[in-house]
């Protein structure tokens, strides 16, 4: 059995203001954050069915013989005064009409702030409101550091204070696995199976990865409106602002990003408006102009540990004279060792291009995880905060629980570039990693070449679309690790894993609905497929990896039964 680690229930001593992170404040109430499931709706139209399908109406428990009236059902375009009860999945504040229960979500409300609302949108059991002017603050006030967090999609969690952050994350983690995953509340507690959720030690520039935008017009939120003439003044490098594909929030500095991306950053917004440079942003609704992203990637020098910094310029052509000017101006940074051209000429907003090309010295960064030297390129997936991916690794290294004879067989689903199967590889017989991205696959490939690692098979494969073939490349493994994005696994992948029974499953997601789904499938099985469950939820432990954000992170495991 390996030793529990100090990332893991033990830490406590270290926070002791998690000691009571599982006994949420009043205002927490199992019966307001039951609704947070329900009042979210998921953006992948599969999590949107299984919503429907799981996630309770929170007013059924109404008293039906009272008439519903125009306070029960705000209607939309009124304005009402409320008070944000708890943060809701997603990070919305959850608020609810007076004496009726009615659930209204408001984005960048927070838990105790009194405001004024206007209803913009009405669901079957919720309504979305707008916040329109706060009348008392929220509990746990701190100023937020960032001038842009009020405006930005980023943080918008960074006026509240960290401990409540974080309990609020692990609160909704606990009632998503309850009302959607149908695990008994006292079992968590008395099983010792819910962990308290493992803080990040790094609450501002743990990003290593940052993706800014360009934009014709700078767009400027609507208690700051001025009227401004349209010049090249009014162009934008920043973020998108919420819910928009074409405005753009100019940001000089952001606290989530690495310093020396800071200054490369600086660096590109007191030049690139120069009307000498001939640069224009791209127009996402014409679809005129040259620059349309810069991304900052931020790894480590593997012999001196010091930070090194690739800038990926994304443009709608291939005109590198045009990017001179920025590339001089910026390689006098001395963590600056990358700058590569993505050149997408499509009309869509991605920042991967058809072609790429190294503009200054290499086309990859490096960064060591767990030992392990990984090779980043401009489009390589890579845990966005290394500190803390340092610890989730941890903790599913000890859910392994490898026997170190290396015996075993590890089969590692949504692999992405290889990272946790890697990390694994030293210690068992052999490493199976499948993965839809091909480029994913193809770095999986050098990076165990990169670290002399020889029993990892990766395989490129869709794990939505298996079929009867699918567990023919590979014996039964001893171990699974699937670590799916936000819409969780496909049925069909849930059925295999049933019928493949490996001794235990380590499940790694960011999305905590569609993880609680899947663990009620794997454990209970579903009724109306005549589908059996046959595990049993050991260990469920929710990390924060992005603070300031609504962004959290589970590893669960289990056990077959």
């Amino acid at each position: 059995m390996t030793t529990m680690p100090s990332h893991g229930l033990r830490c406590l001593n270290s926070y002791p203001w998690l000691q009571n992170l599982r006994r949420p404040p009043p205002s927490y109430s199992r019966s307001s954050l039951s609704s947070l499931s329900s009042s979210s709706p998921l953006e992948d139209s599969e999590e949107t069915q299984s919503d429907a399908a799981t996630y309770p109406n929170t007013n059924s428990n109404t008293n039906n013989n009272k008439k519903k009236t125009d306070s029960y059902f705000p209607k939309r375009g009124q304005t009402l005064e409320l008070v944000c009860e708890s943060l809701a999945f997603k990070g919305k504040g959850l608020c609810k009409v007076a004496d009726t229960g009615f659930v209204l979500m408001c984005d960048r409300a927070l838990p105790g702030e009194r405001f004024l609302g206007r209803v913009t949108r009405k669901k079957d059991n919720y309504a979305e409101v707008t916040k329109l002017k706060t009348l008392s603050p929220h509990w746990d006030f701190v100023e937020a550091p960032c001038e842009y967090a009020l405006h930005c999609g980023g943080c918008k969690t960074q006026n509240l204070l960290y401990e409540a952050q974080v309990r609020a994350k692990e609160q909704q983690v606990r009632e998503l696995v309850v009302r959607v995953g149908k695990f008994s509340d006292k079992d968590l507690e008395s099983f010792d199976i819910m962990k308290p959720i493992v803080p990040c030690d790094i609450q501002f520039h743990y990003r290593n990865k940052m993706e800014f935008s360009f934009g014709s017009k700078t767009w400027v939120p609507g208690g700051l409106l001025k009227d401004k003439q349209s010049d090249a003044s009014d162009y934008a490098l920043g973020l998108h602002a919420p819910g928009f594909f074409d405005k753009v929030l100019n940001v000089n500095k952001c606290f989530l990003q690495s310093e020396p991306a800071n200054k490369v950053l600086k660096a590109i917004q007191d030049c690139w408006r120069d009307p000498k440079l001939g640069l224009s942003p791209y127009d996402v609704r014409s679809h005129v102009g040259f620059l349309k992203h810069l991304m900052l990637r931020t790894g480590r020098d593997v012999n001196t540990g010091l930070p090194e910094l690739m800038v990926n310029f994304v443009t709608s052509s291939h005109k590198p004279e045009l990017l001179k000017p920025l590339v001089e101006k910026i390689t006098a940074i001395p963590e600056v060792v990358s700058i590569v051209n993505n050149v997408n000429t499509s009309v869509g907003n991605t920042s991967v291009g058809e072609d790429e090309y190294t503009l200054y010295e290499k086309s990859t960064i490096t960064e060591v995880l767990r030992g392990l030297t990984f090779e980043i390129s401009a489009n390589s997936f890579f845990q966005t905060n290394t500190h803390q991916a340092e610890v989730l690794y941890g903790i599913i290294g000890d859910y392994a629980d490898l026997k170190g004879d290396g015996s075993e067989i590890v089969l590692d689903l949504f692999c992405g570039t290889g990272t946790i199967g890697l990390t694994l590889a030293r210690r068992v017989k052999h490493v199976y990693g499948y993965e839809v991205v091909p480029q994913a696959i193809s770095d999986a490939c050098r990076n165990a070449k990169m670290n002399n690692i020889h029993n990892a098979t990766f395989i490129q494969g869709d794990l939505n679309k298996i079929d009867v073939d699918f567990g023919k490349d590979f014996p039964k493994p001893d171990i699974i690790i699937s670590d799916p994005n936000r819409p969780g696994m496909h049925m069909k992948l849930i059925k295999y894993l049933l019928k493949l029974q490996a001794p235990r499953i380590i499940y790694v997601s960011c999305n905590p609905a569609t993880c609680a789904r899947d663990l009620d499938y794997l454990c209970h099985g579903v009724v109306e497929k005549n589908i059996e469950g046959c595990y049993k939820l050991k260990s469920l432990q929710p990390v924060d990896m992005f603070p300031h954000t609504p962004h959290i992170e589970c590893v669960c495991l289990l056990e077959l039964q």
